[in-house]
């Protein structure tokens, strides 16, 4: 269904003679370049994550199971991010950088660099902003399947 909906949308983009790099984004977003882990597979390094990949932004689902994911996510200062939510709490590791969580009732926002641990509770927005001028690498964990959520 959605390898349906992307060749739709991008044979629309063929038809409207607007052929973007989203074609591309899509379907790198979609085919990650190394299998994430599993049985058979039990390890990998970031650097080879980072190799495979280059340059910001990007993401890398390194652990799906039926009941948690692990996305390895590279974001470059002054990408975008949407302020979002999810009806299951939602944690990272900060890898690389620096990033700044703005945290629906927090007043200030949630400050954390490579080493640190962020969570977010559910139901809760958060809106995610990489400090300094050098790309930021995260480790997300979350509820297989969950997505962003942008209205309560």
């Amino acid at each position: 269904m959605l390898r349906l909906a992307c060749k739709n949308f991008l044979k629309l983009n063929c038809v409207c003679g607007i052929l973007t790099k989203i074609k591309t984004e899509i379907k790198e977003f979609f085919m990650p370049k190394i299998s994430p882990l599993a049985v058979g597979n039990h390890s990998i390094s970031l650097e080879e994550i980072k190799k495979q990949y280059g340059p910001p932004p990007w993401g890398h689902r390194v652990v799906i199971t039926d009941q948690m994911t692990g996305t390895v996510i590279c974001q470059a200062p002054g990408h975008p991010n949407d302020k979002h939510y999810h009806i299951y709490d939602e944690w990272w590791v900060v890898l690389e950088g620096e990033i700044h969580w703005e945290m629906e009732g927090q007043s200030e926002p949630v400050r954390a660099k490579a080493g640190d641990f962020v969570f977010a509770p559910k139901n809760h927005f958060h809106h995610i902003h990489v400090v300094g001028d050098k790309p930021a690498i995260r480790l997300a964990i979350s509820v297989t399947g969950e997505k962003h959520r942008h209205e309560k």
